[in-house]
């Protein structure tokens, strides 16, 4: 193949509890990531030699900054490739949104890389490249609805995936990761007896719903480093709410915010009453770990495994 097309979905995180400081300097999270339907995209076409990407999007970071430039790198560097390639990206997804854009275009650019210069490695093997580019890299070498541990780069998959309408919503604020877990880390304590999550898990192993009890401990960190944001968000959570959601929370260190809808008219009706109320909203769907696989199998031209 002499081009590839290929979609990067974006996440949400349906709960995310930090547990404390890791000896590596890395946080210890326990998170619930869900892929959804927005998506970037990227179209890697073959060059003699050279890496270059082209994104057109201000926000985006250029040159060896760029996270989708440095996975070609890495990769190039590990399987010892001589070609080269162009990847052009499309921005969809918000910019430091707390959605993973930047982590899932990385992870395209790994398999769309694998595909186009024939290394045959897969997502197992990638895996390691993914641990090294960042935390969320390896999620989106799996999709679905995914417990995340550790950094968040250790995930397995939910026996049941989570089939929602999603409504997003951007307050076009972008918060530097970073900056949120420098403020969280001047008042955390050792959390390690925090069991929300794993209540939910065990409730998904028994077939119950218990979307009610997941939380976000980063939204406070993000609030202190953007408190701007606190009227914006409490206006978006009160819509969200009186519009019948199941789930509404801040994604990641945000600022994006978002409903999960058990129907498509309770969503609709939720995106009107925000572009009502002046915000950038964004329909979506979740997608489950086959359905992913799907997509990106598709894209690669390849068979499911």
């Amino acid at each position: 193949m002499r081009v590839v097309r290929l979609s990067a979905f974006a996440k949400i995180n349906l709960g995310l509890e930090v547990l404390g400081l890791r000896q590596d300097g890395y946080h210890e999270l326990r998170t619930l990531f869900q892929t959804i339907d927005l998506h970037d995209d990227l179209v890697l076409s073959l060059r003699k030699a050279g890496i270059v990407v082209r994104c057109d999007h201000p926000l985006v970071p250029k040159g060896s900054g760029n996270i989708v430039s440095r996975a070609a790198e890495e990769l190039a560097r590990f399987a010892r490739v001589g070609a080269g390639v162009e990847i052009a990206l499309t921005k969809r997804i918000p910019v430091a949104g707390g959605l993973g854009g930047g982590s899932s275009d990385a992870a395209a650019a790994l398999l769309g890389l694998d595909r186009l210069w024939g290394l045959g490695l897969g997502p197992s093997r990638l895996h390691p490249l993914a641990r090294r580019l960042g935390a969320d890299v390896p999620y989106f070498l799996m999709g679905g609805t995914v417990l995340g541990l550790g950094r968040g780069d250790e995930v397995y998959p939910l026996r049941h995936q989570l089939a929602a309408h999603v409504v997003v919503v951007d307050p076009e604020r972008p918060v530097k990761t970073a900056a949120v877990f420098h403020h969280i880390d001047r008042s955390l304590t050792p959390r390690e007896n925090s069991y929300t999550i794993f209540r939910f898990v065990s409730r998904d192993l028994e077939g119950e719903k218990g979307l009610s009890i997941l939380t976000n401990d980063l939204e406070e960190a993000t609030l202190a480093e953007a408190p701007e944001l606190r009227e914006t968000l409490s206006r978006i959570r009160g819509i969200l709410v009186e519009s019948g959601c199941s789930l509404a929370a801040l994604s990641g260190s945000g600022s994006s915010y978002f409903g999960l809808f058990d129907g498509a008219r309770q969503a609709s009706l939720a995106r009107r009453a925000l572009r009502s109320a002046g915000f950038k909203t964004f329909a979506s769907r979740t997608l489950s770990l086959g359905q992913y696989r799907d997509r990106l199998s598709r894209a690669l031209g390849r068979r499911r495994t």
